[in-house]
């Protein structure tokens, strides 16, 4: 079962010179199977391809953008939107994400995670207001509180009502680049977000697939932390998200989800129930651990084994 665990290398890359190096402190970790994250600097390219042709490791996703941008050496999967209303922009995360294609077709992966941009708001985001009101609750935030689900109703409002320019620009985004993705096999996956304002909101990824019923090379991508964060805020129901998307899920993204609402932890530390999840996993998907670059080499075993565990 140890080949169906993949490593996402957002957990090492930062602190590696040599992509070959870095390639190799996962392969003699155990894993086969490797996420390209949106943290590879093209300094990490060559050695990254050599690792690859000479068989040490398969890369099963990669996650937009990837490689970087030119000058960018810093995660930065959200530096360009495709919801964006500056034309420039959107024309930068189609070059940038026709980049991602073109490396994923060199390493011989298929799967290409994405955002999908954000509403965006002339003002700060009035997101920030319930993020505000949970901070300053601590250990007593309690979702069903009055004050906070009329809090939570009213910011939902808003974000609907300036939904459609942003949702819009990114399905014209996608109705774009869908159809070279095709050509070429490659599938796109869409991540579920953990922040209040990132596309698609959470009830809208049935619509996005209804838009796109022709175009089975769009898929979404199931990101544990994610669902459990939006879960404790009320915003959505783990297993019930996981139903809705489980006809089109590429893959996922593994990671545990404290108390006090700290995501990409060790599985098995905190708050995810992964027998329930291990229950919608499938033979094709991809399934990546995706770790914190602070915790230990043994707590990604320790991870590892916990999904392997479930794979029995």
């Amino acid at each position: 079962m140890s080949n169906r665990v993949a490593i996402s290398s957002c957990w090492s890359s930062a602190r590696h010179k040599d992509g070959y190096e870095m390639v190799r402190e996962l392969a003699e970790m155990g894993f086969s199977q490797l996420e390209l994250s949106h943290g590879i600097r093209m300094s990490l390219v060559p050695g990254i391809l050599k690792a690859v042709e000479e068989g040490m490791i398969e890369v099963c996703s990669v996650h937009n953008f990837c490689p970087l941008p030119p000058g960018i050496h810093y995660p930065a999967p959200n530096l360009y939107q495709p919801s964006s209303g500056d034309r420039r922009e959107q024309e930068q995360w189609l070059r940038y994400t026709r980049q991602t294609m073109e490396f994923a077709k060199r390493l011989g992966a298929r799967k290409i995670v994405l955002h999908l941009g954000s509403i965006s708001f002339f003002w700060r985001s009035p997101a920030s207001k319930l993020r505000r009101f949970v901070r300053s609750k601590g250990d007593d935030f309690d979702k069903s509180e009055e004050a906070y689900q009329q809090l939570r109703e009213k910011i939902q409002r808003k974000l609907r009502w300036k939904l459609q320019g942003s949702w819009e620009r990114t399905l014209q985004a996608l109705e774009t680049i869908l159809p070279e993705a095709e050509k070429e096999e490659l599938f796109f996956c869409c991540e579920n977000r953990e922040n209040f304002e990132e596309l698609p909101l959470d009830n809208q990824f049935q619509d996005l697939f209804t838009h796109f019923s022709g175009q089975k090379n769009l898929m979404a991508w199931h990101d544990t932390g994610h669902a459990r964060i939006k879960e404790k805020y009320g915003l959505l129901e783990h297993e019930a998200h996981l139903k809705l998307v489980r006809p089109r899920l590429g893959g996922f993204h593994l990671h545990d989800v404290s108390a006090k609402g700290r995501d990409h932890q060790t599985v098995g530390s905190g708050e995810i129930d992964f027998a329930m999840l291990a229950r919608y996993f499938q033979p094709d998907d991809a399934l990546v651990l995706e770790l914190n670059p602070t915790l230990s080499g043994e707590e990604v075993l320790t991870s590892k084994r916990e999904i392997e565990s479930l794979l029995d």
